[in-house]
Parts: C-alpha cells; structure tokens; sequence
C-alpha cells in the first residue's frame, strides 16, 4: 500500500480551511514523542460544550496534517466523551488492528497503520481538542 497517495496530499493540504485562530475561547496543543510532530487547535463550543468551530496549526508530516484535517472536517458537534472514545478506538485500530474506527474519512490514511512512527502523529489534533475541551469552565 502506498503512504502517501493523492488522497493523502489532498487532505493534508486541504488543511488551510481551518486556520488556528487565538481569538477563538478554548486551546490546546499536542506534540508527538516519536517523530516530533505538533499540532495546535483553537476551539469554539456551544452552550451545550459541542465543538461548534476548530482551527488547526499542523506542524506535522502529511499524515499527522491529513489527520488533522479528517479531525477538523468532523468536529463540529462532537463533546469531549465523543473525542476520547473516538481516541481510544484509533490508538486500539493503531496498536492491534481490527476494524477501522468510525471517525469519517480514516480509511484514507489507513495505510499508515503499518508505520509505528506515524501513529503519534495520526492522534494528535484529537489529544490537542481534549486538552482544549479539559481547559472549559464546567457551566453550573
């Protein structure tokens, strides 16, 4: 299977829809021990705590910015619980395989599943959303 195909590119590149905006009220950035990939995020939600808008920094290989923006291109409407269960379903697909995760658009870059040293970089725009998401004042 090939790593980098069109689709890949397209994706990475297609990137630039969801410019990271410091204006926005929640933040959070993820780097990646492994190959040193970053990304940063810029979040708006909803009174209800749904992401109602992303922005995203990728400093990342084409993977880790494809991923970014499979991440960003599905956000919208998604909470906190929905992101670390989504989360904890790619690490699993990542490090024993199985089924491909729900999240849409992963098949692709599921080629990817076959280079460990891009698996860090594959989860970062979702860690970066949970540490954004975790800096929310819970509402009373």
């Amino acid at each position: 299977m090939t790593l980098y195909t069109r689709e890949v590119l397209a994706l990475a590149t297609s990137l630039s829809q969801w410019p990271l905006d410091p204006d926005m009220p929640l933040s959070g950035s993820a780097r990646s021990p492994t190959c040193g990939s970053a990304v940063s995020l810029s979040l708006a939600v909803d009174t209800s705590g749904r992401i109602a808008q992303v922005g995203i920094k990728a400093q990342a290989c084409a993977i880790g910015q494809a991923s970014a923006a499979l991440f960003a291109a599905a956000a919208a409407g998604r909470e906190a619980d929905d992101l670390a269960t989504e989360l904890a379903a790619i690490r699993h697909w990542l490090k024993e395989g199985g089924a491909l995760p729900g999240w849409p658009g992963l098949e692709a870059i599921a080629a990817a599943r076959d280079y460990p040293a891009r698996h860090g970089a594959i989860t970062l725009a979702w860690q970066a959303a949970l540490e954004a998401l975790s800096s929310r004042p819970n509402p009373r």
